[in-house]
């Protein structure tokens, strides 16, 4: 088994649910990790085709992002599923999605969401 991740992958989009975020929109940041259950292939012979490319995940994340939702869990499933359906060697999804500065009336540095999906529930 191999895990790989993407760090604070940043966005501006416009998600929630006040009418002034679709308007005015804000900053987002996600971080994903993936879970292969066989990457030999990559480890062994150096191939990309035994693994998934971490620049394509990040065209899917970033397509889904720029589809504006109402809650932040709709958005993590999304892309949770979208990566299921897009890369057959990933057998699990953890995805962390986070609003920078929410609109919660107090300083706040970020109200995130984090799914797991794995394969059989996608």
């Amino acid at each position: 088994m191999i895990e790989i991740a993407l760090h604070q992958l940043q966005f501006y989009a416009f998600h929630g649910c006040l009418p002034q975020e679709r308007v005015v929109g804000g900053d987002y940041t996600v971080d994903v990790r993936l879970i292969l259950p066989d990457a030999t292939t990559a480890i062994e012979e150096d191939d990309l085709n035994g693994t998934v490319n971490y620049a394509s995940v990040y065209e899917v994340v970033r397509k889904e992002m720029e589809q504006p939702s109402n809650l932040l869990e709709h958005v993590c499933g999304r892309i949770n599923r979208r990566l299921l359906t897009t890369f057959p060697l990933i057998s699990a999804v953890t995805l962390t999605l986070t609003k920078v500065n929410p609109p919660i009336g107090a300083a706040c540095l970020g109200a995130s969401v984090t799914l797991t999906t794995k394969r059989e529930e996608a």
